[in-house]
């Protein structure tokens, strides 16, 4: 397997958005071939060929985390060694999240196996790439995520398993390639690294980027009440609660009225509005789009409608309503798996992406972000409960997106903080801790000249990474 190609060089916005358009004539088919061909001839980067490659992990324990009708304890944090032939040593991470990204196979498995399996198909992208020569990391990703997906499908004995499941697999190994990449080349800031086709969609910069607190199923409104006296301004709020969906209903719509009765008066600056708004997270609990109707109804009654910022992903994957019409924005995460799924989605009415370079590759999320940027859809970016460093990751993504409607600062979940049992532990391993810009500010992460100079400190080795693939 050869993994060179001269895909991703730069197109103009005049060709992107023609092309883009007849993709959304033609069922947005085959986009990442069709966008390499555009692109052939034009001047690429050095090729890099991977010497050695390795993996590891490293198991934390978590407080359980709700969601999804079910919960995790512990999270593995895996990590990509690659090693190219002029001797540059990068070491890319990923936060495994297996309920998140296909909850059959968490059902099906413990919790240790469900990881190990994804753990399995990181190795074997691994692998593959040993041996090989790629020229960008957007190129690669397109090479190995179908006989990784495969390999997946036949592991787990799932035939239908979820892209994104791949996709969580292949973010260490694409982190990876990006920094190897950055090296080879000589790019010394996030910016520099981000290739001309989607610099449109990350141009922004953000002063502030607002912290999101994740509160799970059934959370005591005490502890929401806690973290708006702290200053978090935007709340993720989750809901989809177990049982029937009658009884799902029931339980969602009596915890939002609590949740509206307890904050729902506070004020802030940053919306156009002045209240905090809604971040609400059914998980694809909802089967049909008349309980989300029912739902929506019930926000208005208790007055709490307007302070609705998003719902996210309300129904099943595999349900194509149209969502356009139901009087809120609803946006698109794990069904969004690649920019072909997200386009399907714009198109039942989906006007928000939510992005997650910490779940499904920072390759993929300039894809999707890129898209959205040229159909004038909102992005801002989730978490997967990720250690310190991916926080960072994710948060260089953030500070470079657009504005979110009638929000003044930039937009991210990170919810580690309140998750991880060891979460200052982790904060060592950050290269950059304690700078102000991993620190969280009554909710707010300032980020500020010295973050966008020093790329977050992502671009910079985590010794105690780099010790997990140190011999003798």
């Amino acid at each position: 397997m050869n993994i060179l190609s001269d895909s991703e060089s730069p197109i103009n916005r005049r060709d992107f958005v023609k092309y883009t358009s007849a993709l959304a004539t033609l069922g947005l088919t085959d986009f990442g071939q069709n966008l390499k061909e555009m692109n052939a001839g034009n001047t690429v980067k050095n090729p890099v060929r991977i010497k050695n490659v390795s993996a590891n992990f490293e198991r934390e324990a978590l407080n359980p985390y709700r969601f999804k009708g079910s919960q995790i304890t512990e999270s593995w944090q895996t990590a990509a060694y690659l090693e190219s032939d002029s001797g540059i040593r990068k070491v890319g991470l990923a936060t495994q999240g297996v309920l998140w990204s296909d909850s059959k196979v968490a059902a099906g498995h413990s919790e240790s196996a469900g990881n190990a399996l994804m753990y399995a198909m990181t190795e074997r992208a691994l692998q593959m790439m040993k041996g090989t020569t790629f020229t960008d990391p957007v190129a690669l990703l397109d090479q190995l995520l179908p006989e990784v997906l495969a390999y997946g499908k036949k592991i787990t004995g799932n035939a239908d398993l979820r892209k994104t499941f791949a996709l969580n697999a292949l973010v260490s190994v694409d982190n990876a390639a990006w920094l190897l990449y950055a090296a080879e080349n000589k790019m010394k800031t996030f910016d520099e690294m981000i290739p001309a086709a989607y610099k449109p969609s990350l141009s922004y910069r953000h002063e502030k980027v607002a912290s999101i607190p994740s509160f799970a199923v059934g959370t005591d409104t005490g502890k929401i009440k806690t973290a708006a006296d702290e200053g978090y301004f935007i709340m993720k709020l989750k809901t989809g609660s177990a049982g029937t969906q009658a009884e799902m209903l029931e339980k969602d719509m009596a915890f939002m009225s609590a949740v509206h009765k307890t904050i729902g008066h506070y004020e802030t600056p940053y919306t156009k509005n002045g209240k905090i708004p809604y971040y609400i997270d059914p998980n694809g609990r909802y089967e049909k789009k008349e309980t989300l109707l029912r739902f929506i109804d019930h926000m208005k009654k208790i007055g709490g409608l307007e302070q609705i910022a998003v719902i996210e992903e309300p129904l099943g994957e595999d349900n194509n309503d149209f969502v356009g019409d139901v009087g809120v924005r609803i946006g698109a995460d794990e069904s969004a798996h690649t920019v072909e799924d997200a386009a399907k989605r714009m198109e039942q009415g989906y006007s928000v992406m939510i992005v997650k370079a910490i779940a499904k590759t920072l390759s993929m999320t300039m894809k999707i972000t890129q898209l959205a940027h040229e159909r004038k859809i909102p992005c801002f970016c989730a978490d997967l409960t990720v250690n310190p460093i991916l926080v960072d990751w994710n948060k260089s993504v953030a500070a470079r997106l657009s504005p979110f409607p009638d929000i003044a600062i930039g937009l991210q979940e990170t919810n580690g903080h309140q998750y991880y049992k060891n979460w200052d532990r982790l904060m060592s391993y950050h290269p950059k801790a304690g700078a102000n810009w991993t620190q969280t500010n009554k909710g707010i992460y300032l980020t500020d000249k010295t973050f966008f100079e020093q790329s977050g400190g992502i671009l910079e080795s985590s010794q105690h990474y780099l010790d997990l693939f140190v011999t003798g």
